[in-house]
């Protein structure tokens, strides 16, 4: 009975990660510039990875899959934020101007 609660909560963790990172990845091709596209990516990637790794861990049957999982949720979730954050300073520090509605140089 509880292996049919695990599969099930972690095929939905799964399936929510997937649509997390397709839902970045929609963001990306249709968000007008360099800073709403990479809030998209920088969130949802986050997200729907450690949801993921979570779906993946529920699913694992040794200790050490699921010591590995665990190290790389831990370092997904210390680096994307970072990663987020240091691309958006570098673009802003080289000038990448803000999108305006109806700004004729866009």
């Amino acid at each position: 009975m509880t292996l049919i609660v695990l599969d099930v909560l972690s095929g939905i963790l799964l399936v929510a990660g997937a649509l997390f990172l397709l839902s970045g990845a929609v963001g990306l091709l249709r968000f007008p510039d360099f800073y709403t596209r990479i809030h998209a990516v920088g969130v949802t990637d986050a997200v729907g990875a450690g949801l993921i790794l979570l779906g993946l861990l529920l699913r694992t049957t040794g200790w050490e899959t699921g010591i590995r999982l665990v190290i790389i949720l831990f370092f997904m979730a210390l680096t994307s934020p970072t990663a987020t954050h240091i691309l958006a300073h570098a673009a802003r520090r080289d000038g990448v101007r803000v999108w305006r509605k109806g700004d004729p140089r866009r």
